[in-house]
């Protein structure tokens, strides 16, 4: 009966930290606030098509966009998602020299697009193409913008989780943790597939 007894109230304690999903409450979180960020994106990316072929003043696109160089750069982003990737596995095998290596490579490879489309984005303004040249313009730098602010606040959470990982400050499960940041880095990534094809490949 006690072991019964104990076995009911481990089995209310750990309910109590999962929804009816069996999902737990954290991952629920963030599922739900991604979800939130795709209505956002969602918009952003609406806003970019009803506009992007309306160029009243300055470059076209066509003129301006360096396709080879922004290929090149998503390339570096999307290959922070497999390193994301050997991160959760490290960290779901409690490897925490593999976890810390793994997210700052992740991190880097993060910061290197970032410098990217700081690149592009002062080639783009030297051409003539504004925030306010057009409502082309507008449009795209809030879109392309917005996103990188994305990136660059998962690299902030990327290395904060670096240094609480390495003073072992990670509250709860610290395997769960990652796996939160990784939910986040992998949706950043896949946005800006639908970004890249959208904007640069697909001729307005």
């Amino acid at each position: 009966m006690a072991e019964s007894a104990i076995a009911h109230d481990h089995g209310v304690s750990h309910d109590a930290h999962a929804s009816s999903t069996g999902l737990s409450n954290n991952k629920m979180g963030m599922w739900m606030f991604l979800g939130s960020e795709c209505l956002l994106f969602g918009g952003l990316i609406s806003t970019y098509m009803l506009y992007r072929g309306r160029v009243s003043s300055g470059p076209q696109p066509n003129n301006i966009f360096d396709i080879p160089f922004t290929s090149v750069s998503s390339f570096i982003l999307l290959m922070s998602s497999l390193t994301m990737v050997l991160a959760v596995s490290s960290a779901q095998r409690k490897d925490d020299r593999n976890t810390n290596l793994w997210l700052t490579i992740t991190a880097l490879l993060g910061a290197t697009f970032v410098g990217g489309q700081v690149y592009e984005f002062t080639a783009f303004y030297r051409e003539g193409l504004g925030f306010t040249t057009s409502l082309f313009g507008s449009s795209f730098y809030a879109l392309t913008g917005f996103h990188g602010v994305h990136v660059s606040v998962g690299i902030i959470m990327l290395i904060a989780l670096v240094g609480m990982n390495r003073n072992n400050r990670i509250p709860g499960d610290k395997a769960e943790v990652v796996e939160l940041i990784g939910l986040y880095w992998h949706f950043v990534d896949i946005i800006w597939i639908i970004i890249f094809t959208l904007v640069y490949l697909i001729p307005s």
